[in-house]
């Protein structure tokens, strides 16, 4: 609840116009994120203190306008007009104001203290642009600042624009705006019907804009508040409209070309990377071009994730003196266990995993930075729409192949939410590295000279499942008016923001490790209860009793019970399927998620393995395996990036009975093979 003391800030932009780099740098650590009531919109707001005076600040979604396109721009009008904020903190791309200014002018008109900064003045200083910010604010009749999010140094700008923004309450000037959109047809008639805050929060003008766009819920509200005669006229007015939005848009951008005018001079000074830029965005070498960049940028990830691997292998190092201290003490046995294989196990995978989330993160937000990633998206969209999706897809797809939960966040750079949770539903089709670890290894075991050919089968495999998949959940989450690619203009390579970057992400990988950490923690300990026997005997625990028991179940899919529960365990890890086979086969008293693969114990299990497992099982069971649930750190990741416990489980619900159908697909094809 809002404390009354508190000026509440909505800060208002389009996606990537540097509103997140600047909640960071004002709220630090005293943020939090959630969900907007009853939407999987993320919902971020925070507090700082200036001068005595405590802020809230709101970072509303990243949005190119205030129509009623998405849910997304709903929650951010509502807001905004709803009485919630005080203030309204606009930020424009200084480095394209043409096109960033766009929400300015959509803006115009609602009725509530504003100040814009236009940010990145750096880069469009690098550009050889010339801002003049008085003059803008001359026309605009509001503080208009000059100013660079990253730079923490220099933000006494931002504040003095904001303290005067709140005691003058200055609100924007829309009447050279609403000069254009009297030449419209009909304006004049729409508006001469609507009153200022016939809907509470906007102007007449706005209103009568949205009017003209067809925008349906406030035309809806606005018939509700007229009387029956005036309704008529206003159906009557609204019904003769055509391409309403065509018509305002370009009265907008006329609006902002007159903003723009004697305000800014500009030297051609563009960064370019000459041959790159014209290879990675040619229509055949493209493609090419952005796969291998993209996996460049995956075995640089591994630069930046190696301390975190060390400190996860040390923390390996601490079961053993950890256990012989604790049993030297007295601890009971029961403790020491849960302690040493469930905590200390689980922070040791956890850590290596976030290694390399860290190390992607890292080096795509760099990508991002300095421009490469636009130039990625723009290359695939035309692919990526065919799936319903946007060119920002193919970057997480890319980086599944490392890692599914390095994908999964990467996926929150696309802007659309049903496009998002269907990106990460089709990056878990694609086997990640741990997979590419165990799995030709016991293709190798299995079929020795034919293990190629399973590999060929599994990418053949991997293709169709994610086809299948896009049209099952397409459906529901992508509506057919978003099945488009984007519109996009090729942002200017620009110098990296280091210390933006940073903070960025460190603040995604500390929310990434303490969201992981408790669901790891909670499923290892459930399966570590599973296995736990006070006599150390595999026969006497319950993983074994239930196995048997269920094995006329398991055999249906061309498992038997103890491939099966390697295959439960590999939702967990792929390694840890390796874990299971060898306990098995090797009576060993502990499942081990996640344990290595020494070449002793591959020594040992290879010949256990081809002993026991026949060639059609040891099919089913590669297949099961590749394309169950890809670990439990993909499954947290998944949530936190789609915000919805439902879409979360129906994926892992869905991948779980797939890997089951396409193990018993592969079970009955090698019957027919051996």
């Amino acid at each position: 609840m809002t404390d009354k003391n508190e000026t509440v800030i909505a800060l208002l932009g389009q996606p990537n116009s540097g509103k997140s780099t600047l909640f960071n740098a004002l709220t630090g650590l005293k943020q939090h994120v959630g969900n907007w009531p009853g939407k999987t919109v993320e919902k971020k707001e925070g507090t700082f203190e200036y001068n005595g005076k405590k802020y809230l600040v709101a970072d509303l979604p990243g949005t190119y306008s205030l129509s009623a396109n998405s849910d997304e721009e709903i929650i951010t009008r509502d807001y905004i007009a709803g009485g919630k904020a005080d203030v309204v903190c606009i930020l424009a791309d200084s480095s394209q104001l043409e096109r960033s200014l766009y929400m300015l002018a959509d803006y115009a008109g609602i009725t509530l203290p504003t100040f814009l900064l236009l940010n990145m003045s750096d880069v469009a200083l690098e550009q050889g642009k010339q801002i003049d910010a008085d003059a803008i604010q001359k026309k605009l009749g509001i503080h208009v600042v000059l100013f660079s999010a990253q730079d923490k140094k220099n933000y006494g700008a931002f504040y003095e624009a904001l303290e005067k923004t709140v005691s003058s309450k200055t609100v924007l000037n829309a009447d050279s705006l609403e000069s254009l959109y009297n030449t419209i047809p009909v304006y004049t008639e729409i508006k001469s019907l609507v009153k200022d805050n016939i809907i509470s929060g906007y102007s007449s003008t706005w209103l009568s804009a949205k009017a003209i766009e067809g925008d349906a819920p406030v035309t809806a509200k606005i018939k509700i508040a007229l009387s029956e005669t005036k309704r008529q006229q206003f159906e009557k007015a609204v019904s003769s409209i055509q391409k309403g939005v065509l018509a305002t848009g370009e009265k907008k951008f006329a609006w902002i070309d007159s903003l723009l005018d004697g305000a800014v001079k500009k030297e051609n000074k563009t960064r370019t990377l000459g041959k790159f830029d014209r290879l990675i965005t040619h229509r055949i070498w493209g493609k090419p071009v952005v796969v291998l960049t993209v996996l460049f940028g995956l075995i640089a990830s591994f630069i930046p994730a190696l301390p975190f691997m060390g400190i996860g292998a040390a923390i390996d190092t601490l079961v053993n003196p950890v256990s012989s201290a604790l049993t030297s003490a007295g601890c009971p046995a029961f403790i020491v266990a849960i302690l040493c294989d469930v905590v200390i196990n689980s922070l040791s995978f956890i850590l290596k995993m976030l290694g390399f989330v860290f190390g992607v993160t890292l080096v795509f937000g760099l990508l991002e930075e300095v421009g490469v990633m636009a130039r990625i998206s723009y290359v695939f969209d035309n692919t990526m729409s065919k799936l319903g999706l946007q060119g920002k897809s193919i970057m997480p797809f890319l980086v599944s192949f490392g890692c599914t939960m390095g994908g999964a966040a990467g996926a929150r750079v696309i802007d659309n939410w049903g496009q998002k949770v269907l990106t990460i539903a089709l990056a878990w089709a694609i086997p990640c590295g741990a997979a590419w670890a165990v799995v030709p290894m016991l293709s190798s075991v299995w079929f020795g000279a034919g293990a190629p050919l399973v590999i060929v089968a599994i990418l053949a495999v991997m293709i169709l499942h994610m086809w299948i998949t896009s049209k099952l959940f397409g459906r529901s989450l992508v509506k057919k008016e978003d099945r488009c690619g984007m519109i996009m203009e090729l942002p200017p390579y620009h110098k990296p923001r280091w210390g933006s970057l940073f903070r960025y992400v460190l603040g995604r990988t500390k929310d990434t490790f303490f969201r992981v950490l408790k669901v790891i923690l909670i499923v290892a300990f459930v399966f570590w209860l599973l296995t736990y026997t006070s006599s150390g005997s595999m026969d006497n625990s319950i993983l074994y009793k239930v196995g048997t028991f269920i094995e006329p179940f398991t055999k249906l899919f061309g498992l038997g019970w103890e491939t099966f529960m390697a295959f439960i365990v590999s939702s967990l890890g792929k390694e840890g399927a390796i874990g299971v086979l060898s306990t098995i086969f090797t009576d060993h008293n502990m499942i081990t998620v996640g344990s290595t693969v020494a070449g002793g114990a591959v020594a040992n299990i290879n010949e256990l393995l081809v002993a026991n497992v026949s060639k059609p099982e040891a099919l089913a069971f590669i297949f099961a395996i590749t394309f169950n649930m890809p670990c439990i750190v993909a499954l947290a990741a998944t949530y936190q990036e789609t915000h919805s416990a439902k879409w979360t489980a129906i994926i892992a619900a869905y991948y779980t009975v797939g890997a089951l159908l396409l193990a018993c697909v592969a079970y009955h094809i090698g019957l027919l093979i051996w």
